[in-house]
C-alpha cells in the first residue's frame, strides 16, 4: 500500500534506500487509520481478538490481514503493554512467540530505528525461516491519550556484505507490519496490528492466507500469558528511575 511517497509491502528495501524514519512512521499511521475501515472477519481467542482484512489494492504483492484487541487498564496498563511490545521488541517477542530461536541486531540506525534478523525454528518438514526487518518505533505522549507505533519493513542486506554475513541461515521470508498501542477515551487500551507476509520456500499461498489470521490472533493471549507469568519483570521495566521521580 502506498501512502505519500512511501510504499508498505513485502518487497525488501536495500539498506542504502531506506526511507526517512518520519515518512515510514507517517505511512504507518495512515495505514492504521485505514484499517479502521477494513472488513471484520473471524473473532478469535474466545472473543478477545477481532480479525480484519484489507480490500486488495493493485500495488499489494500479498493480502493484508490484521487484528484488534481491547484491554482493560486494570488488567494491564498502557505502560506495561508498551514496555512489552514497544521496547526490546525482538527480545520480548521471543518470550512469547516460541518459534523464535534466534535474534541478532544487525545495525542501529538511530535511537528509534534498528535492523534486526529474526530466526524461526520449525519442526520437519517445514524448514527454518529467517526474516530481516527494519523496526521504527515511536511513543507519542503529546496528547492526553498516549499512543505507540511500531513499523517493520523487510530489508535486503545482500548489497552489504558485512550485514549479510551476520544473518542467521534459513529460508528467507519477508513481512511488513504496523502495530499501534492506543489509549482510548473510556480508559481502555487498543492493540491493533496489520501485516502482510510471505514465508518463502514452497509453502502454498493459500495455506499462508488461511493460517495467518489465526496465527497473528494467537499472539495476543500468548503475550498476556507471558505478562501474567512475569509481572515482576514488567514492574521493573515500567518503574521510573529515582532521579526521574524526584525531578
Amino acid at each position: 500500500m502506498i501512502f505519500g511517497s512511501t510504499k508498505l509491502n513485502i518487497t525488501p528495501v536495500k539498506v542504502s534506500e531506506i526511507p526517512p524514519e518520519g515518512e515510514l512512521l507517517q505511512a504507518g499511521r495512515e495505514l492504521i487509520k485505514a484499517s479502521q475501515e477494513w472488513k471484520q472477519t473471524k473473532v478469535f481467542c474466545k472473543g478477545l481478538v477481532q480479525g480484519i482484512t484489507a480490500p486488495k489494492a493493485s500495488d499489494d504483492d500479498e493480502p493484508w490481514f490484521g487484528r484488534v484487541s481491547v484491554h482493560d487498564s486494570t488488567s494491564i496498563s498502557f505502560d506495561e503493554l508498551w514496555f512489552g511490545l514497544g521496547t526490546k521488541k525482538p527480545e520480548h517477542e521471543s518470550k512469547f512467540v516460541h518459534n523464535i530461536d534466534g535474534i541478532k541486531l544487525l545495525k542501529q540506525n538511530s535511537d528509534q530505528a534498528e535492523i534486526w534478523n529474526i530466526h524461526y525454528k520449525f519442526s520437519p518438514p517445514i524448514s527454518n525461516r529467517t526474516f530481516t526487518v527494519l523496526q521504527v518505533i515511536e511513543l507519542d505522549t503529546s496528547s492526553p491519550k498516549r499512543s505507540g507505533l511500531i513499523v517493520s519493513i523487510p530489508i535486503d542486506t545482500s548489497p552489504d556484505a558485512e550485514l549479510h554475513k551476520q544473518e542467521i541461515h534459513g529460508v528467507r521470508g519477508r513481512y511488513v507490519s504496523v502495530e499501534r498501542i492506543q489509549e482510548l477515551e473510556d480508559g481502555k487500551i487498543e492493540w491493533r496490528m496489520v501485516t502482510s507476509s510471505i514465508p518463502g520456500g514452497s509453502i502454498p499461498s493459500f495455506v499462508v492466507h488461511t493460517s495467518l489470521p489465526g496465527q497473528i490472533a494467537n499472539d495476543v493471549p500468548l503475550f498476556l500469558k507471558w505478562y501474567e507469568s512475569d509481572k515482576e519483570y514488567f514492574k521493573q521495566g515500567t518503574s521510573k528511575p529515582e532521579s526521574e521521580v524526584q525531578s
